[in-house]
């Protein structure tokens, strides 16, 4: 039987970003961002709790006005993993912390529960993640697309922005392939407390800075991340235009549902 876990979730969320300044306050659907957010968040089964870690007065008083919960965080820290750990390290009795980026509206609580149950299931991984079908062929091209190659027990073997596995004689079937080919990775990260802890001191890699992905840190170090697979990916918000089709999304479900990620 799979150990039981603590867990939580903390979403990081800073008040600059370049490509879309001040993402976490936009509010073209009656709420800001962030609460968005924390609202998905909110419907995992197996979090105890959510709290948004900030920086900024600003992004505190929007959580605080639809009552969720805050901790402020160094304004010097240089990533969204640091303030997660600066949380966690405040929170010795908790098992597992969950990472769920603030600009992740349409992160699925199914895949949240699915990371936590895989460390639950797996004490030898530190880590885990969550990754989809990828069928799209102009996204294996795409940088921002980040990819993952698993081992046959789940594990990952590589994250890549470039297209991993490499076919050396494409076939229009590889995109329909099940099990499939390719596959998306999701930003969302569970950690056992005491890994993020130590990841939060250990150095960026020379794969981590090519790449520009942080779990190429733990990778490089030997450890293991255990990858769930779900239906579909969700849909970060990075650009003006990722925002007006989640907007589009969240009007076309109607007050009482929830956008469906493209």
């Amino acid at each position: 039987m799979a150990a039981e876990l603590s867990s939580i979730v903390v979403i990081p969320a800073r008040l600059a970003s370049t490509r879309l300044p001040r993402k976490m306050l936009l509010a073209e659907t009656g709420k800001p961002l962030v609460q968005h957010t924390y609202e998905s968040a909110l419907a995992a089964r197996r979090p105890t709790a959510v709290i948004v870690a900030t920086d900024h007065e600003e992004i505190a008083a929007a959580v605080r006005a639809f009552g969720g919960r805050i901790e402020m965080t160094d304004p010097g820290l240089p990533s969204g993993t640091d303030r997660v750990a600066e949380v966690a390290r405040r929170l010795p009795a908790v098992d597992v912390v969950v990472n769920v980026q603030g600009d992740e509206p349409e992160a699925a609580a199914e895949a949240i529960d699915l990371m936590i149950d895989l460390l639950a299931a797996r004490p030898e991984a530190v880590m885990a993640t969550v990754a989809a079908p990828l069928r799209r062929r102009e996204s294996l091209s795409d940088p921002a697309c980040v990819k993952v190659v698993c081992d046959a027990r789940g594990r990952a073997l590589y994250f890549s922005r470039s297209l991993i596995p490499f076919p050396r004689e494409w076939d229009d079937r590889l995109l329909a392939a099940d099990p499939p080919v390719f596959l998306q990775h999701m930003g969302l990260y569970a950690y056992r407390r005491d890994f993020l802890l130590q990841l939060a001191q250990m150095p960026p890699s020379m794969l981590e800075q090519t790449e520009r992905l942080e779990q190429l840190r733990v990778l490089e170090a030997g450890y293991a991340i255990h990858v769930g697979l779900v239906g579909r990916a969700s849909a970060g918000i990075d650009t003006p235009e990722d925002y007006r089709r989640f907007v589009e999304r969240y009007r076309g479900a109607g007050s009482g549902g929830r956008p469906t990620a493209s």
